[in-house]
């Protein structure tokens, strides 16, 4: 299994080299490069590749998530509590807050969303600092 794979991956970096080599020159106008055959080639590897890594690393994770009851059971707290702050953070965006000359580019909903990610990045960051500091503090406090 191992010889073939290694067949694989050398044949992909063949491929991609040369698919690599027939790429468009710089100077070529944007909308002629992007009907490329070799650019288009490229990102098909490129999804394949990627798809296929996203469904090994999913498949060995869920077997090890389910191997181990007790990692299950700490996982599912983590999954809670991450779609609770995601509901916390939807709940706390407005979809308002954008300069009227801006929102004829998008929607009500989409700036909605686009404030609950933000709301997002701000929770799980500042519980990231506090999950640093206070065992810092608390060992500080405690010789």
């Amino acid at each position: 299994m191992q010889k073939i794979i290694k067949i694989a991956l050398i044949a992909i970096g063949v491929l991609s080299a040369i698919l690599w080599y027939l790429l468009p020159s710089p100077d070529m106008p944007a909308a002629e490069a992007a009907q490329s055959g070799a650019l288009n080639s490229m990102f098909i590897i490129t999804y394949i590749l990627l798809g296929i890594a996203v469904i090994v690393s999913l498949v060995f994770t869920l077997k090890n998530l389910f191997a181990n009851p007790q990692g299950l059971k700490k996982t599912l707290f983590v999954v809670g509590g991450f779609l609770l702050v995601v509901g916390i953070s939807y709940v706390m965006s407005s979809g308002t807050d954008v300069d009227p000359d801006f929102m004829a580019m998008s929607d009500e909903g989409t700036v909605k969303n686009i404030g609950m990610g933000l709301n997002v990045f701000f929770i799980l960051t500042i519980i990231a600092v506090a999950s640093l500091i206070l065992p810092a503090v608390k060992n500080m406090f405690s010789k």
